[in-house]
C-alpha cells in the first residue's frame, strides 16, 4: 500500500470515527439515526471501494476494542452482540457494494446512487435480521423498527454523498495524477 493510500484510509476511517457516534434516538426504536453510513458513502465515493471499505473495517475494529465510535459514543464487542449489531456487520457489505458501484459507474452518478440503494439494502437486510433475532420481533415489526423510519434521512445522505463525494472524488484524482 502506497503511503497516499494509507494517509487517506486514515483519513476516512477518522471521518467515521468522527461522525459515527454522532447519532438521534428515535422514540420507540432500538435503533438511532446514525451518520455512520453517511461517512461510509463519502469514503467509498472520494477514496474508492478499497480505501474507503479498509477505513470502515479500521472503525469497526476500533469500537470493537471499546473505543467509543458506535452511535451515542459506544464501543465494545458487546455492541456488535446487540440489537445494532446486524447493521454494524452490514456496513461491511454496504461499503463493498456501494464502492464498487461507484468505482465501476465511469463518473455515471445514477449508477453510484444506485449503488449506495443496493448497498443499503443489503445493510438493511443484515440489520432487520438481526434485529429481529435480537428483540424477538416478526420481520415486519424488524422493519417498522430499524427501517421505515431511516429511508428519508438515508435517501438525503446518499444525496449529499452524491454531491460532496464527486467534487471530493475528482479533486483526489486530480492531486493524485500531479503526483
Amino acid at each position: 500500500m502506497k503511503t497516499r493510500d494509507m494517509t487517506m484510509t486514515g483519513l476516512f476511517a477518522a471521518l467515521i470515527c468522527i461522525l459515527g457516534p454522532l447519532s438521534i434516538v428515535i422514540p420507540g426504536t432500538p435503533v438511532p439515526i446514525s451518520f455512520t453510513n453517511l461517512a461510509i458513502y463519502l469514503a467509498v465515493m472520494t477514496a474508492g471501494w478499497k480505501r474507503g471499505t479498509i477505513s470502515y473495517l479500521i472503525y469497526l475494529l476500533l469500537g470493537m476494542v471499546g473505543l467509543p465510535v458506535f452511535s451515542a459514543f459506544t464501543g465494545g464487542v458487546a455492541k456488535l452482540a446487540g440489537p445494532t449489531g446486524g447493521y454494524l456487520v452490514g456496513f461491511i457489505f454496504m461499503a463493498l457494494i456501494s464502492g464498487i458501484a461507484i468505482d465501476k459507474s465511469n463518473g455515471n452518478m445514477w449508477i453510484s446512487i444506485l449503488g449506495m440503494v443496493i448497498g443499503t439494502i443489503v445493510d438493511y437486510i443484515f440489520g432487520t435480521a438481526w434485529l429481529c433475532q435480537q428483540m424477538n420481533l416478526t420481520f415486519v415489526q424488524g422493519l417498522f423498527a430499524g427501517v421505515i423510519p431511516y429511508l428519508p434521512g438515508d435517501a438525503i445522505k446518499i444525496v449529499i454523498a452524491v454531491i460532496v463525494g464527486k467534487q471530493a472524488r475528482n479533486a483526489v484524482k486530480k492531486m493524485e495524477a500531479s503526483l
